[in-house]
């Protein structure tokens, strides 16, 4: 079984779980948020993929669909006012930051509607290495992983806080939001070090500031964003244990924690630093040495030769 199809199986079966939820206003939101996330997946990825073949659609979708849950958690939550407020802001200035981000690469560049992004070219390239059949299926899957994560595992954590009716804010919930911020501040830091550097050197390998610590901060920052909702959803989440059944109770939380876990591996290893690194190498000659000296992901103090 491929990674994508035990992904699906595992976000659906975690959907399924949640819905035995004694919390309905929780139960609404995960059933209205998985038709519109299909819906709309099928409108802006899947059938662009059907017509041209090129994965990069997924790029619009999935932060739109982001955004689309901050949506429903301003208007279906059922919690304190200022918590799903607060944690619905959130979840739309992702998703719009990244959509918007990605609608002005692809008409400036022509990414998405007239070419594929080299990451997605990479995992067409390793599903015909490792002589995977049916290449286009799987490829459909993989799209709809991104769907089935909206709607469980990344939506869990903001659909946790904003049923939370209690109006005093846990020092959990604001260390999360704390994380969150700093770790849209570090990765604002990181690209603009990105631009900086490449409108000066050209084909060059960016090794300033962030960079010199991490090969990937940016990445390393869209992580601690999703770390800190995790964080910001332990308390709503330990206030759900006397009201759900325990095996309800321990799924919730389970997908709630994934949230971090799959933008990690998403991050590092499917659409991330990976295959960046793959073509990184080939283009500039002195990529390799970047590898050797610095960290991949987590920052840290960078080796001496």
């Amino acid at each position: 079984m491929s990674l994508s199809i035990g992904l699906s199986l595992g976000f659906i079966s975690l959907w399924c779980v949640a819905l035995f939820s004694n919390v309905d206003a929780l139960v609404d939101l995960l059933l209205v948020n998985a038709v519109i996330q299909v819906a709309f997946f099928i409108v802006v990825a899947c059938i662009p993929f059907l017509r041209t073949g090129r994965m990069s659609y997924v790029d619009i979708a999935w932060p739109f669909g982001v955004a689309l849950i901050g949506v429903l958690i301003i208007f279906m939550g059922d919690g304190d006012v200022i918590r799903k407020m607060l944690v619905g802001g959130v979840y739309l200035f992702i998703g719009l930051r990244m959509g918007i981000g990605a609608l002005t690469m692809a008409k400036t560049t022509g990414v998405i509607f007239k070419s594929e992004f080299p990451r997605y070219q990479y995992r067409r390239m390793i599903l015909e290495k490792t002589g995977t059949k049916n290449i286009e299926f799987h490829i459909l899957v993989e799209i709809m992983v991104q769907a089935f994560a909206n709607i469980s595992v990344l939506a869990l954590p903001g659909f946790l806080i904003a049923t939370n009716d209690s109006h005093s804010i846990s020092s959990l919930e604001v260390l999360g939001i704390c994380i969150w911020g700093t770790a849209y501040i570090f990765e604002s830091i990181a690209d603009g070090q990105k631009l900086l550097f490449i409108s000066k050197n050209k084909g060059g390998v960016c090794n300033i500031g962030l960079w010199r610590y991490s090969r990937h901060p940016n990445y390393f920052a869209e992580w601690m964003v999703w770390t800190g909702l995790v964080v910001a959803a332990i308390p709503s989440w330990l206030a759900l244990s006397t009201v759900e059944a325990t095996p309800v109770w321990m799924a919730l939380g389970a997908g709630a924690i994934n949230a971090s876990i799959m933008m990690y591996i998403t991050l590092v290893y499917l659409t991330g630093a990976t295959p960046a690194e793959y073509y990184s190498v080939r283009k500039r000659a002195e990529y390799k040495a970047y590898q050797e000296r610095t960290s991949m992901f987590f920052p840290w103090f960078p080796k001496r030769f």
